[in-house]
């Protein structure tokens, strides 16, 4: 047998190795499961408001049809296979006690801003008695316009703390 008639058999095996490897390193899975999140754990107060914001929430999001994250939880919530995830419950960030934290207001719904550098923005509400947290891809570095459509469903179901 030649040099090359060994190779052959090992290049096929390793050919869709070689795939599935390439497909995880570029973010895809060969499945259909939603991106996993962590789920808050707020108190009971506030996991009752989460609840009522859950059943608020939008179908779609700037044209983003819903698919959830998993776990499913009424804690979370996300458009556009991940491209906006919503958590509700979530602990107030240490960033609010910084008075250089930047703030961005929305529909009437105040807003912390956070960009952490292995992601797109982050937004907290403030001022609410459940933190409401939403999490956008790069895609939406310089955009707030997702915001609004979580205003009034903010509004309606989590109330004020003034």
């Amino acid at each position: 047998m030649t040099s090359s008639a060994r190779r052959s058999p090992r290049s096929i095996f390793l050919g869709p190795s070689a795939a599935v490897l390439v497909l995880a390193a570029a973010g895809f899975s060969l499945s259909d499961a939603q991106p996993s999140i962590t789920v808050p754990t707020p108190s009971p107060e506030a996991a009752a408001y989460c609840e009522a914001l859950h059943e608020e929430l939008p179908k779609t999001v700037l044209e983003l049809e819903r698919s959830d994250p998993s776990p499913d939880s009424e804690l979370t919530a996300g458009w556009g296979d991940g491209a906006i995830v919503l958590r509700c419950g979530v602990p107030r960030p240490a960033e609010m006690d910084d008075p250089q934290s930047q703030g961005v207001e929305a529909d009437g719904v105040q807003w912390m801003l956070e960009e952490p550098e292995d992601s797109g923005p982050r937004f907290t509400t403030t001022y609410r008695k459940a933190y409401v947290e939403v999490t956008l891809d790069s895609t939406y570095a310089h955009d707030i316009t997702p915001l609004a459509s979580f205003a009034g469903p903010v509004s309606k179901t989590v109330p004020s703390k003034f």
